[in-house]
């Protein structure tokens, strides 16, 4: 009796029954939480687009144009983003408003970018309790750094603390024994300031700052408050104050005739945005921090990624004002964001996300150079290295190393 080799018919079998396993497990692989589909990521984001920070508005614009490059890419493996974006007018009420609206109603997979230290603040309890990801928040609190209480929170910019204790090292040992006046405003953002400062200058701050004036952001103005930080005749005058009010204090200090030497947030070192409005004469010798390439800097004039984000200016957002270093930060934070979506491959679960914004280590080429993005699963801080700069003639001047400032550092 004949007998039949059956063998490849029994390999072609298993071969068969094995392609249709991976393929099973290919698609099993998909995995989705609301706002995300085979063909759409949604992702929230509030912004000031009105009130005293509206300043800001064009991050939030410069984003919705860089998630629609992307769009006509093809988007981000094969998914298109949904960008919605709501205006809270820097009132943490509306924050809490939008941010409620974006997760219940429009469901989206998470909040990026949301800007300002008090709308975050009020956000942050209830994001963390939907757990859904408040990721590479539009504010530099320290507080954004902390995984073990509010995993689901993530920063972005260097924190407030890290610069405030970069301009106290300055001061120590460039201005030894110079008093200081500090303008701040009355939140988070500037209190966190006020920590870095007192602990930069350690034992000497109770006698080095002579004067600490807050504001409130419903205020029209600052001028009473500079006229009576100078009535206190510091050396130094530190100007912690988002756009609006910090270009209306350099304005002032020039009008009355003061010549402190200043130094001024980096949230506020945008030219377009608060030195053209304050004056360029009045804004000489300025001291800052920046960790942005400066659009209006000539050192960056053939720079390829420079080059590359004046080209997605044009084509993109032809209107965006490209003297506003604020441009520049939406289009890098996107670029971030972009990152993390990548890694994330068709496992598009929220707890996947704040995995990958966990598991950064790259860089983006509109930062100075020798700037890493880096975070792990025990540090929620992708960025943590600022370089000194002074504004001369119509741009800022950079000098010295890339500094931590952290603790100890």
């Amino acid at each position: 009796m004949q007998t039949r080799d059956f063998s490849h018919v029994r390999r072609f079998v298993l071969a068969g029954a094995l392609a249709t396993a991976l393929a099973g497990t290919a698609h099993a692989e998909k995995k989705y939480d609301p706002g995300a589909t085979d063909t759409e990521i949604k992702i929230g984001n509030i912004m000031p687009y009105s009130g005293p920070a509206s300043a800001y508005a064009t991050i939030g614009k410069t984003e919705a144009a860089y998630f629609n490059k992307i769009n006509s890419e093809g988007g981000i493996n094969g998914r298109k983003i949904n960008f919605i974006s709501y205006d809270d007018a820097y009132s943490p009420p509306k924050t809490v408003e939008q941010a409620r609206k974006l997760v219940e109603s429009d469901e989206v997979l998470l909040v990026f970018n949301p800007l300002g230290t008090p709308g975050n603040t009020a956000i942050q309890k209830y994001m963390n309790a939907k757990k859904v990801p408040q990721i590479f928040v539009s504010t530099g609190a320290a507080k954004w750094n902390d995984p073990k209480n509010f995993p689901w929170t993530m920063g972005w910019q260097p924190n407030y603390q890290t610069e405030a204790r970069i301009y106290a090292a300055y001061i120590l040992k460039n201005l030894p024994g110079k008093t200081i006046g500090v303008l701040y405003q009355n939140d988070d953002f500037g209190k966190d300031y006020l920590i870095g400062l007192h602990e930069g200058l350690g034992d000497q701050a109770s006698k080095l700052i002579v004067v600490e004036t807050s504001y409130e952001t419903s205020s029209p103005t600052v001028d009473s408050q500079v006229v009576q930080i100078k009535g206190s005749n510091p050396d130094i005058f530190i100007n912690v104050a988002t756009p609006k009010f910090a270009a209306q204090a350099i304005k002032k200090i020039a009008e009355i005739g003061w010549k402190p030497t200043q130094f001024l947030t980096n949230v506020s070192a945008s030219i377009g945005g608060v030195i053209k409005p304050a004056g360029y004469e009045a804004s000489q010798g300025i001291l800052s921090t920046n960790y942005l390439k400066d659009p209006k800097d000539p050192a960056w004039k053939s720079d390829p990624a420079m080059n590359e984000w004046r080209a997605f200016m044009k084509k993109w957002y032809p209107e965006g004002d490209q003297e506003d270093a604020s441009t520049v930060f939406g289009y890098g934070v996107a670029k971030g964001l972009e990152q993390v979506l990548k890694q994330c491959g068709d496992d598009l679960t929220r707890e996947n996300v704040m995995k990958q914004a966990a598991n950064l280590n790259f860089e983006i080429g509109i930062y100075l150079p020798g700037t890493k993005i880096k975070t792990s699963p025990t540090d929620f801080a992708p960025l943590e290295q600022l370089q000194m700069q002074r504004f001369e003639g119509e741009s800022w001047q950079l000098f010295g190393p890339l500094m931590s400032g952290e603790k100890g550092s």
